[in-house]
């Protein structure tokens, strides 16, 4: 098969030979510190991805988007939710009334955020129905005073579906006899599992009118409506709309005031180790201008032989454009390949690695989630193998253009 001169011979500088040897191992080693170089930023860049979109989907699937309040109670909530829903971002809306207050079974207690709800109409604003152990949101019926919570709440205070416990609000009832808190019991009738330490131990669900009852309110009154938007980072503008059209009376809150840290502290995470991750390939990229140098030192006279026999300047150059190429190459794809087969076994063999020692890396107690995601995507891979390929490139032209410049006679004055 026909090859250009410069591929055959630059092809043939990459193989090891006798008197060459160390110059070789060079090669080899900026050949597997490229690779492992792309196939750690294709690992991390997909785990980052995993938290992001876990971030995304199961924590911000969970909080509402956006929720349009009254500090009075609402009493007309339907006809609120028809004129929210009527901008064509607005995809859902439910209503809902929060209370914080303790929860308690025998002598332990857990502090607990209730979220009452609607159930047929939660199921539109909210990803918890995926997530359930035991039970769903359609056991919650008005007046049983039934409760679902995080299997996390559930170990700490001990209980089971079917167990009771007291829910102390954070408010006083006075009687002759003195003040007393106010409580309620209800029925663990359900038990979730998102994997978000927060919501797992501290988010629990009621039917919205034995809430409201409990706020001693009419059970037809809510505090305020839920919503979920086509275009999840339109919300905070949107919401703020919405609620001034609507009047004074009422306010908007959304997913930026209670998790929005967390996201842009992941999203710049991602950038700033990806920024670092990349100038770790430029090191092992640039590692082939040393390993060519030397090469082009120790080929000296054969590159003055070259140009004795009628090879120009630019047919040298490519020789050795051609050996840091394929350096570059064969490291980026055993890398890319290396990165990719990580990116798509690492849950799996953290998860495994976890039982194997008995330890667990991810606590929900610290991290929002309690398992490393992944989640490869195909255009960071392309971008990395690319920047990696450049950088190569770019690598060979100084030792090349050094080749090039070599004078036969010089080369072969003490040869």
């Amino acid at each position: 098969m026909f090859r250009p001169l410069s591929v055959f011979i630059g092809t043939r500088y990459t193989r090891a030979r006798r008197r060459t040897l160390f110059v070789s191992f060079i090669s080899l080693t900026s050949m597997i510190g490229l690779a492992l170089g792309v196939a750690v930023m294709i690992l991390v860049l997909s785990v980052m991805n995993g938290f992001d979109h876990e971030m995304r989907t199961r924590v911000l699937g969970m909080v509402p988007h956006a929720t349009v309040q009254s500090p009075t109670p609402i009493n007309d909530w339907p006809q609120l939710a028809e004129r929210l829903l009527a901008h064509p971002q607005v995809l859902a809306a439910a209503p809902f009334v929060q209370m914080q207050g303790l929860l308690t079974h025998e002598g332990t207690v857990q502090k607990v955020l209730i979220n009452a709800v609607q159930p047929d109409a939660e199921r539109q604003v909210s990803i918890i129905e995926d997530f359930f152990r035991e039970g769903s949101l359609q056991v919650l019926h008005p007046g049983e005073f039934g409760i679902v919570i995080g299997d996390k709440a559930a170990r700490q205070l001990g209980v089971a579906v079917g167990d009771k416990l007291t829910f102390v609000a954070p408010e006083v009832i006075v009687t002759p006899a003195g003040m007393f808190p106010r409580m309620k019991r209800f029925t663990v009738q359900g038990i979730f599992h998102v994997g978000a330490g927060e919501i797992d131990g501290f988010v629990a669900l009621a039917h919205i009118e034995d809430l409201a009852r409990l706020r001693r309110w009419r059970a037809d009154q809510v505090e305020g409506v839920r919503l979920r938007f086509d275009d999840l980072f339109q919300a905070p503008v949107i919401a703020r709309q919405l609620a001034a059209q609507l009047g004074d009376e009422y306010f908007s809150r959304d997913w930026t005031r209670s998790h929005g840290n967390l996201y842009q502290a992941i999203r710049m995470e991602k950038t700033m180790i990806g920024l670092l991750l990349l100038l770790i390939v430029a090191v092992a990229a640039f590692n082939i201008i040393s390993t060519l140098v030397m090469v082009v030192t120790d080929k000296r006279g054969d590159i003055a032989i070259l140009r004795t026999l009628g090879a120009s300047p630019a047919q040298i150059m490519r020789i050795f454009m051609v050996q840091g190429t394929v350096i570059g190459v064969v490291g980026t794809f055993i890398g890319g390949v290396l990165g990719v087969l990580a990116a798509l076994n690492v849950s799996e063999l953290v998860a495994g690695l976890e039982r194997v020692l008995g330890h667990q890396f991810l606590s929900s107690d610290v991290y929002f989630i309690d398992y490393l995601p992944s989640r490869l995507m195909t255009e960071d891979v392309l971008l990395v193998c690319g920047a990696a390929l450049v950088l190569s490139f770019f690598a060979t032209l100084y030792p090349a253009w050094r080749a090039a410049r070599t004078q036969p006679a010089e080369a072969l004055r003490y040869e």
